[in-house]
């Protein structure tokens, strides 16, 4: 029997199930996840095995939504991680991992945050493990990314936003 805490992942349940003949109650959860795109790079190699530098990371992080029905939106976490050295690049991976997150009966600002700021925190660990997978399958030790803290970076972009928009500059467009 489900506790009224768990979180409903059957979005297409009968919502007439519920008292009364209706179901109002909040309802999010993450339906699949999988790699939409991966894109692996190793230009110099076999010569960047011997290169002694210290590499240096440069690691991009964005997220978009898409909306797929009422229901439903795609989440994507697209990380791109680059090392370099003096000689040049040791290695570029680019991913796009996503997830299904359905949301119901959920208010707008609660399921903004809840795209952008929970939605990644729950995939970024799958990421980070794809991503040192990738790194060590090209030679090089895996790349062990430090967590994240989307709920920060979240609050930090609707403040910037607001700043924006306070000073009468456009807001950037984007999907966060």
């Amino acid at each position: 029997m489900a506790d009224e805490n768990d979180v409903l992942t059957d979005l297409n349940a009968d919502p007439a199930a519920g008292a009364n003949g209706a179901d109002n109650r909040p309802t999010v959860g993450v339906l699949n996840q999988y790699v939409k795109d991966l894109s692996v790079e190793n230009p110099n190699a076999p010569a960047a095995y011997q290169w002694s530098e210290q590499p240096r990371i440069d690691v991009q992080v964005n997220i978009a939504a898409n909306k797929i029905t009422d229901e439903v939106h795609e989440v994507e976490l697209k990380m791109t991680v680059r090392a370099d050295a003096d000689q040049g690049a040791m290695y570029i991976v680019e991913l796009a991992y996503c997830g299904l997150v359905g949301i119901r009966n959920v208010p707008e600002e609660h399921a903004h945050a809840f795209l952008f700021a929970e939605t990644p925190r729950l995939l970024f660990p799958f990421a980070r493990g794809i991503i040192a997978e990738a790194v060590r399958d090209l030679g090089y030790p895996p790349l062990m990314l430090d967590p994240m803290d989307f709920g920060t970076l979240y609050q930090q972009q609707l403040q910037a936003r607001a700043a924006q928009q306070a000073q009468g500059t456009p807001a950037p467009t984007g999907n966060a």
